[in-house]
């Protein structure tokens, strides 16, 4: 729970004012959007920091994928690239409008592999969309140069990437658009709620709307908006986001905590011979909230990855085996369940993943190990988890 650890007196702070000035939601009986500052003071932070003309808060980061994508006028039938590493929000936010998630492999990035996204284009094909996992990003400079061949939109995942950096851009402003979350377990954290940013303003507006049933937020009586098209319900509260606008106060000193503590197991890892980490793409900085290496094989990932455990190292995970983030365990997805009927078109042209070859991404997958880089760590402790993994990680030659 890497920014969570440390709340303090600025996130106090930040909630009381909240709490005296009575409000709880971002729009209030008034009607006026700008009277409810807390929501609108972090979208402010959230432009400068990350470089982009427009914020817009939302209740979590698949709010954030799921307003992008409707924002930028995505829907029935279109189809979205994403990875088969990521987590199942990705898919989950693209079926919310009824499009088709279309599953490719990964590369030794750990995201969407370019080859395998130009592989991919159809006709139907409208966004591209990289997840940047773990703290580092795809190839952003091929893929972009793929959408812009096939004319798609490049819609980034930061959510967990965020302040991470490409060809000096910040991560998620490098796309057409760029999604982040800020739940518990993220760098920043407001608790629960996310966002997205963009240099379009037509994106802009259609997000503000969207994500407040469609209200066009013109005048001074909520009564009285208009509805210029539909809409739904992925406001962000005061609380969450005066909690926020604390936060990303903070994000460079959390950071430079991050990359501190990755600099120090790093350093004792890579004089292991059979640990291959992550490629890092050129002109990409990390945000340091993971580290990830590759084991020589599956089977021994599987064994090093147990007995990191059992020598008391938390907060590694094996993604292979995981139910949240690896395409193999995504049987609702693969078997098509649903509480209702799934749209005609989804029905239609969702791949039938039962049969697809993801044999590359379980080739760089079922290798890796990634371990969280936590905030609250002392130097004792990390010097001493180093010392550790290098002595269990040693044992796989």
């Amino acid at each position: 729970m890497p920014g969570f650890e440390l709340f303090g007196e600025k996130e106090k702070s930040q909630v009381q004012d909240v709490l005296d000035s009575g409000v709880l939601m971002r729009y209030g009986f008034d009607g006026m959007r700008n009277n409810h500052w807390k929501a609108l003071e972090l979208e402010v932070a959230l432009t400068k920091r990350m470089e982009s003309k427009y914020a817009q808060l939302v209740s979590s980061g698949t709010a954030a994928l799921t307003v992008a994508l409707a924002s930028a006028g995505i829907g029935a039938g279109d189809e979205v690239i994403m990875p088969t590493f990521t987590f199942v929000a990705s898919f989950e936010s693209i079926l919310a409008i009824g499009a088709i998630p279309i599953l490719v492999d990964v590369d030794d990035t750990l995201t969407l592999d370019p080859v395998a996204v130009e592989n991919a284009i159809t006709d139907k094909t409208k966004v591209v969309m990289p997840v940047h996992m773990c703290g580092s990003m795809a190839d952003l400079s091929a893929l972009k140069a793929i959408c812009d061949k096939h004319n798609l939109l490049l819609l980034e995942d930061a959510c967990q990437a965020i302040g991470g950096s490409f060809e000096g851009k910040p991560l998620g402003s490098y796309g057409d658009l760029g999604c982040f979350s800020f739940d518990y377990v993220k760098t920043i954290t407001c608790g629960e709620g996310g966002a997205l940013i963009t240099n379009n303003e037509a994106y802009k507006t259609n997000a503000d709307h969207y994500s407040d049933h469609g209200h066009d937020h013109v005048g001074n009586n909520r009564g009285t908006e208009t509805h210029p098209f539909l809409g739904y319900n992925f406001r962000i509260s005061e609380l969450n986001a005066a909690v926020g606008c604390a936060q990303i106060e903070r994000l460079d000193d959390f950071l430079d905590i991050q990359q501190k503590h990755y600099g120090v197991i790093r350093k004792e890892l890579e004089t292991l011979p059979n640990i291959e980490f992550r490629r890092v793409p050129n002109g990409g900085v990390e945000n340091y909230s993971f580290i990830s290496f590759f084991l020589p094989s599956t089977a021994i990932a599987k064994k090093a990855h147990t007995a990191l455990g059992e020598a008391g190292i938390d907060a590694c995970f094996y993604w292979f085996d995981n139910n949240w983030h690896y395409y193999k365990k995504w049987e609702h997805l693969i078997q098509k369940k649903s509480l209702g009927k799934l749209p005609q078109e989804v029905l239609n042209q969702l791949p039938d993943y039962t049969k697809t070859d993801f044999s590359k991404s379980d080739a760089w997958i079922g290798r890796t190990i990634s371990c969280l880089i936590k905030l609250s760590w002392t130097d004792e402790q990390v010097a001493e988890r180093a010392a550790t993994m290098k002595e269990v990680l040693a044992r796989f030659a």
